[in-house]
């Protein structure tokens, strides 16, 4: 067994296919729309399974905003660089809300990020070898 994908439901599809795309670098994969039952998927990633998990993006026509809960946490997503990625993701208007620096009790290096419908991305600094390794 794998984890092939995680849903997040969003209020703007677009604004978030350009969000994963143009400010964290993954690709729109593939998209698939259901007017019979009112939503919209765009699966955006760093390749495609079953190779890579990916983000499944959800919208439901007329839903504008979702209340989050307490229950989400993060999704993670491994970067070469983490100060490098943060100033990317701000000069490609991103909002860092944790800058970079060692976990809690830890030494490894994390910093967070935070998409337009309020979900937060931590990046964790790793270095790995070969392609689709993560956001560069």
């Amino acid at each position: 067994m794998r984890i092939l994908h995680t849903m997040l439901r969003v209020g703007d599809l677009q604004r978030s296919i350009d969000f994963y795309s143009k400010v964290l670098g993954m690709q729109l994969l593939r998209t698939s729309d259901n007017p019979e039952y009112k939503y919209t998927l765009a699966f955006m990633g760093y390749g495609s399974n079953p190779d890579h998990a990916e983000l499944e993006l959800t919208y439901n026509y007329g839903v504008d905003k979702y209340d989050l809960g307490t229950a989400y946490g993060h999704i993670a997503i491994s970067a070469d660089d983490i100060a490098g990625a943060c100033q990317r993701v701000k000069a490609a208007g991103g909002n860092v809300t944790r800058e970079p620096g060692p976990v809690k009790g830890g030494t490894t290096v994390i910093a967070f990020v935070t998409d337009p419908d309020g979900y937060k991305i931590e990046l964790i600094e790793r270095t790995f070898h070969g392609e689709g390794a993560g956001l560069r």
